[in-house]
């Protein structure tokens, strides 16, 4: 539901909110959230048909950011560590995932300074290693944390920079392969049987082997552009309007 300017039970929602706070119930809305994950509704929906080699259709973008930080070579592994538990550097399949590079750095004390090395007025020169890592926007805050906590100098010199590339582990839709091709009359009759329905609505047969599957929970018709851009020879989706069926312009089958 939207934003609720007021309660006065008029409405189903409005009744629902009532009755929950009534009973001291959280309502916890993760209706995109749940869609927009790997492991959500539309690999659950792979799964059942059993498709394999499962990936998101449409990644989103400006979601990672790459972490570097200098840090002294006496405290390298620690921070790496403080950082690596608080979900820095996972990438895909692999976590821990950093580079880190040897070099020196310099800086002078000044005023009010408590230096870890060195001494005030003076400058000084510290072996460091520049370490990256990667992050997301949504652990940024906690990672920063933890280096913050693990480094041992006063003032941490660290970057945050922005990174176009897609995050292949959120997105719209899946898309995934059959383990053998099978033809559409088969696959319709398998997609009907494996998901409980009585009917599906498709185009017309192209008389061709189903090969590559691309799915989308809920209402998906922003995302066949993506399908046939994909490879997909099935998109698998709902609430399909009536002209939207001519978009995929024989180009594969809309599984509705």
């Amino acid at each position: 539901f939207k934003g609720l300017k007021k309660f006065n039970g008029k409405t189903y929602v409005e009744r629902v909110v009532m009755k929950a706070i009534k009973h001291n119930i959280a309502l916890y809305a993760i209706h995109t959230n749940l869609d927009h994950v790997l492991n959500g509704v539309n690999k659950k929906i792979a799964d059942k048909l059993g498709l394999i080699n499962c990936r998101i259709l449409d990644p989103k973008e400006n979601l990672l950011k790459k972490l570097v930080v200098f840090v002294p070579t006496s405290h390298i592994e620690s921070v790496k560590e403080a950082m690596f538990n608080a979900g820095a550097g996972n990438i895909g399949n692999y976590s821990e995932c950093s580079y880190e590079s040897f070099g020196k750095g310099s800086f002078k004390p000044i005023n009010n300074a408590n230096p870890y090395i060195g001494e005030k007025g003076i400058r000084h020169s510290e072996e460091e290693y520049r370490l990256e890592t990667l992050i997301t926007s949504s652990n940024e805050s906690i990672v920063v944390q933890a280096l913050l906590k693990a480094h041992p100098y006063e003032e941490v010199a660290y970057d945050l920079i922005p990174l176009s590339n897609n995050y292949n582990e959120v997105g719209a839709g899946v898309i995934a392969d059959l383990s053998e091709p099978q033809s559409e009359m088969e696959f319709l009759l398998t997609l009907k049987d494996k998901m409980k329905v009585s009917v599906i609505r498709h185009t017309k047969l192209l008389n061709k082997k189903i090969k590559k599957v691309a799915i989308c929970g809920g209402s998906g018709s922003f995302l066949l552009q993506k399908a046939i851009k994909a490879g997909a020879d099935v998109f698998i989706s709902a609430d399909f309007k009536y002209h939207e069926f001519f978009d995929a312009d024989k180009k594969l089958l809309i599984a509705d």
